[in-house]
């Protein structure tokens, strides 16, 4: 069974070039309502902020580096058979971190230049946004496997591309749970530093266009 390798382009460049559908009315004191609304599609369910993981990897040459990013905000709708129907996931950029690197300074070097225009730019681009636009079903999917192929539009630094990749989603108790791995072509995303598509062979500079993502996410009603 394929790993849904998702690779946010960014992160790539990033970390290995520094060194290493709806949601509920908001209420007079502006909070979310957390409970679960009603579409014609089904209830939408909000994503759970602290027990969601998204954690990136990227490799270059002569390395490889690997950190988190947090959600922003997130929501996905299931119908009334219990199959996820849509959702849309965003994630804070600005929150990029480093896990791999111990010393401060090199951790500082890294993370800074995934922020920078370098990379993500996360002053001007702050969020990269998932949204889900079909979900299908894989038939005769083992225990503890992929079960659905997910397609969506993923967007990076205002550049949208469609997507897809398995994931093993499960509804149970008012809860939704979606685990994958997802591969992201970043040149696609116009991350060009360290590119072999862009600038031809670098030797030991190349960074790899491929990033992995790894995303747990949890949505509660």
């Amino acid at each position: 069974m394929r790993k849904t390798t998702f690779y946010l382009s960014f992160i790539a460049a990033l970390f290995l070039t520094a060194c290493g559908g709806e949601t509920s009315e908001t209420t007079e004191n502006t909070e979310v309502a957390t409970e679960a609304t009603a579409t014609e599609e089904g209830e939408v369910y909000q994503v759970a902020q602290g027990q969601s993981i998204v954690t990136w990897h990227g490799e270059k040459v002569l390395g490889k580096h690997e950190g988190e990013i947090k959600l922003q905000s997130g929501n996905v709708t299931v119908d009334s058979n219990n199959n996820l129907t849509g959702g849309e996931i965003v994630m804070d950029m600005r929150s990029i971190t480093n896990k791999d690197l111990t010393d401060q300074e090199q951790n500082d070097k890294l993370v800074g230049h995934l922020k920078s225009d370098d990379f993500f730019g996360v002053e001007t681009y702050p969020t990269a946004i998932f949204k889900i636009t079909g979900v299908t079903p894989i038939a005769d999917a083992a225990a503890g496997q992929p079960n659905h192929e997910v397609q969506g539009d993923l967007t990076i630094k205002d550049k949208t591309e469609r997507i897809s990749f398995p994931a093993l989603i499960t509804v149970s108790d008012n809860t939704v749970n979606a685990k994958a791995d997802v591969t992201v072509d970043r040149s696609k995303f116009d991350v060009r530093f360290g590119s072999e598509t862009f600038f031809g062979d670098l030797g030991d500079k190349a960074i790899s266009d491929e990033f992995r993502l790894n995303l747990d996410i949890t949505a509660t009603k």
